[in-house]
């Protein structure tokens, strides 16, 4: 039988001398651009840079933290017909290597050049409590009202739909007799900002096959 791995290994890197650049997309008050900065002023993402936000509401407030730290902004609206193919052009003049969508909530079409580069965070353990409609609080709402005891967040690769791409890493979180949607949120929140950044690692060190649907991290 045919080896069906698949290694995914980011194309066109810098060398090894020079950053990796990351393109965020987001929609509104940026936490996630924010828990990225942090990360990289505190050296956990050292040889990273950010080299452009991008939003698609011209008044998301991520925009303001991008602004205050000199990284070029674009905003591209969804009501553009060719909103994808936007914001994929400004990722490329920006020569950005990774893109990071965090809490972007129009559905982007990831062309063939970026496939295996986009990464998405979630607020819930995929499959469940996503796709279209899953977004902030009605995700964790609809955890509490289905009783679980485990919640938590998923970083996976962006496709062409809405979360259904190859999961690269999950972090679970409890889920308390006593969890209001909102308190559930920032536990779940405070996952995000170890997920995000180690899944970013682990993408640009190119220690990823695929078994079916399966990614297999493999050692360094």
């Amino acid at each position: 039988m045919p080896d069906s791995s698949i290694a995914y290994v980011p194309r066109q890197l810098p060398a090894k001398d020079g950053p990796i650049r990351l393109a965020v997309c987001i929609s509104g008050g940026g936490t996630t651009l924010a828990n990225l900065l942090e990360k990289i002023d505190q050296g956990l993402l050292t040889g990273f840079e950010i080299s452009i936000v991008i939003s698609d509401r011209s008044d998301a407030k991520g925009l303001e933290i991008a602004t205050s730290r000199s990284i070029p902004t674009a905003v591209v609206h969804r009501k553009d017909l060719q909103m994808s193919a936007l914001i994929f052009q400004k990722i490329r003049s920006a020569k950005a290597d990774m893109v990071v969508l965090g809490g972007f909530l129009s559905l982007l079409f990831v062309p063939d050049d970026y496939q295996h580069r986009v990464l998405n965070i979630h607020p819930s353990l995929i499959p469940a409590f996503c796709g279209r409609g899953y977004f902030g609080k009605a995700v964790h709402k609809a955890a509490i009202d289905a009783g679980v005891k485990f919640s938590g967040c998923t970083v996976h690769f962006a496709d062409r739909s809405y979360d259904t791409g190859p999961i690269i890493i999950q972090k679970v979180v409890d889920v308390l007799d006593d969890d209001t949607p909102d308190s559930l949120a920032k536990r779940v929140f405070q996952a995000e900002c170890e997920a995000l950044p180690e899944a970013i690692r682990i993408v640009a060190s190119g220690n990823l096959e695929q078994h079916g649907r399966r990614m297999v991290i493999k050692p360094s």
